[in-house]
């Protein structure tokens, strides 16, 4: 039965690809229900609970940095910087939004920025798809390397009975993924004929589909409220952070800590956003006008959605999983993170990939190095031109140059990806061997 179940679940997230949005997750829970009723047990435990909440939490005080303004001063600095620089803007833009991604926790924080990196390609006649493509690729290694995402959090909770903690997997992971990226951006900046040469762009523009640059807003001012809110947004960060390395095992500082490291970026992050909407004089009830807001929580159904159908299947078949899996991946730890690059665009999520797939690795007996090395492939959500972020891209793009070709693999995020990906991984066994 274990091919047919196998069946379903693809079928599910076939399905639920084709619907897009929040019918992702609706589409895995029906997968779950088709499940069941074939002989496949679940229970409470398949679901991630915990990863959800970590999403919504950090989600809400993403929405109360827009609500008070916070997230548009970011994008004008960001505006200004790429302005400023706009030869460098292929380096630049993956640089803000790896950053923005690493602090808050989503990759949802791209799409403010990339109409900006499309008006500086545009007027300074340099192909968008460059920068597009590794900064949004960026957006989404950022989070696996987010000391607040929920993937972190799924990854410590998996490595720390063995011994391998927070600072460990931060001071991995961090450093590794911004190499990576750096190496990806001189992919992406070689990739593709330059802007007047392409023939798509030549259509467009006589067709009158490219609009023109929009000029920096000369009398912009930021909202009273915007800077004190990221000072809060990022002194939550730092205490997020602080908490879990005292309550680490690695350190044992407090040798009873209160709540885990991923029950306290709930806390924190939420209590964070009511004070935000304090300081900015907002009623809470903005925070769910916000497009973050409806962006996130639709990504929280997803991998509700996902991550239960995933983890279902993962723990009804465990055994025969593990018996397929323990020799090739025991003869070549490296194969993990090739595992992971194919099952992340199928999970549509890091968290979830992380959550249904780490501890099995782990009671797979695999060396801890290799598993932390590995985890940052789960950010290949670019294989398959359908993740909001990618889509938004192409569509923002009025030059056409971020574009699928023939294939459904023929577009830009791939090269400069999939580098990406090769280094921190690589870089992630070398470093791993140090300090795991």
């Amino acid at each position: 039965m274990i091919w047919f179940h196998l069946l379903v679940v693809l079928i599910f997230i076939v399905v639920g690809a084709r619907l897009g949005g929040i019918g992702v997750g609706l589409a895995g829970a029906a997968g779950v229900v088709v499940l069941a009723a074939t002989g496949v047990s679940t229970t409470s435990e398949d679901l991630p609970w915990e990863v959800v909440g970590i999403i919504m939490a950090v989600i809400c005080t993403v929405a109360a940095l827009q609500a008070a303004g916070s997230m548009d001063h970011l994008v004008h600095l960001t505006e200004v910087l790429l302005r400023k620089h706009p030869g460098q803007i292929t380096y630049l833009a993956p640089l803000v939004t790896f950053l923005m991604a690493v602090m808050c926790g989503t990759g949802h924080t791209a799409y403010s920025i990339i109409p900006v990196i499309v008006d500086v390609s545009k007027e300074h006649g340099i192909r968008p798809s460059r920068p597009l493509s590794i900064a949004v690729v960026a957006s989404q290694v950022g989070v696996a390397a987010s000391p607040i995402s929920a993937a972190m959090a799924a990854l410590v909770s998996a490595m720390e009975p063995r011994g391998v903690g927070y600072l460990t997997c931060l001071a991995i992971v961090i450093p590794t993924t911004f190499v990576g990226l750096a190496v990806g951006a001189v992919v992406a900046s070689r990739q593709g004929c330059e802007l007047e040469d392409d023939p798509v762009y030549q259509q467009r523009l006589a067709e009158g589909k490219v609009k023109p640059s929009a000029a920096i807003a000369a009398d912009y001012r930021p909202a009273r409220s915007a800077v004190p809110g990221l000072l809060v947004f990022l002194f939550s960060l730092v205490l997020v952070v602080t908490y879990a390395v005292l309550a680490s095992e690695e350190l044992g500082l407090i040798s009873n800590p209160p709540m885990k490291p991923g029950l306290a970026i709930m806390v924190i992050m939420m209590t964070a956003a009511a004070v935000i909407c304090l300081i900015a004089r907002k009623p809470t009830g903005s925070i769910t006008g916000q497009d973050t807001f409806r962006a996130g929580m639709t990504a929280a159904v997803c991998i509700m959605g996902l991550a239960w159908l995933g983890n279902a299947f993962v723990n009804h078949y465990e055994e025969q999983i593990s018996s397929a899996l323990s020799d090739p991946l025991r003869a070549a730890p490296w194969l993990v993170a090739v595992f992971f690059y194919l099952t992340a665009p199928l999970m549509f999520s890091h968290a979830a990939t992380t959550k249904a797939f780490m501890p099995l690795m782990v009671t797979l007996g695999l060396p801890s190095g290799a598993l932390v090395a590995s985890y940052p492939a789960v950010a290949n959500y670019y294989l398959l031109p359908n993740y909001p972020t990618t889509v938004a891209a192409m569509e923002m793009d009025d030059t056409g140059s971020t574009r699928v070709g023939r294939f459904v693999l023929a577009h830009p995020f791939i090269l400069p990806g999939t580098a990406s990906i090769i280094v921190c991984v690589a870089l992630g066994f070398l470093m791993a061997h140090f300090l795991v």
